[in-house]
């Protein structure tokens, strides 16, 4: 594909701005919920829900992320009873982290609050709009991962 210059940088103005608007209600409203409490929190706490129960090491692989970051917000969620951390069976210096009862409430009314918010953004398109928008996007990211992977 031969992607223009025009083309390729009002993409990646549109999925910068895309980013912020999400990031700027996503801040606004974790914190009014967990004061405290970074909003990229809710995104490990959905990634454990994914992925069930994980070592710091792999959730930082997963968020492309240095571990000290995962390490601190792990030690955030902790304190705030919506993650639990044990040692690794095979290697107890090792650490496996998983959801709480208390994580799985919070990132259920979350992800609530957040379909919501997408709901009344997005009330005047279909649903096959959106499906179609998801589909692309995730075709995005494929291709993205796949080139970042080939450096």
């Amino acid at each position: 594909m031969s992607l223009s210059e025009q083309a390729g940088i009002e993409l990646l103005q549109q999925l910068r701005m895309a980013g912020q608007l999400q990031h700027a209600w996503g801040t606004a409203s974790w914190q009014r919920d967990q004061p405290g409490l970074h909003p990229a929190a809710a995104m490990l706490l959905g990634d454990l829900a994914l992925h069930g129960e994980s070592r710091p090491s792999e959730l930082a692989k997963r968020k492309m992320v240095d571990v000290s970051v995962i390490s601190r917000q792990i030690a955030q969620l902790v304190a705030a009873g919506l993650v639990e951390r044990r040692p690794a069976p095979e290697d107890g210096r090792a650490a496996l982290v998983s959801l709480s009862e208390q994580g799985m409430t919070e990132l259920k009314r979350w992800r609530e609050k957040h379909l919501e918010f997408f709901r009344t953004a997005l009330a005047d398109w279909s649903e096959e709009e959106v499906v179609a928008l998801s589909e692309r996007l995730a075709a995005m990211n494929d291709a993205l991962r796949k080139a970042v992977g080939e450096r």
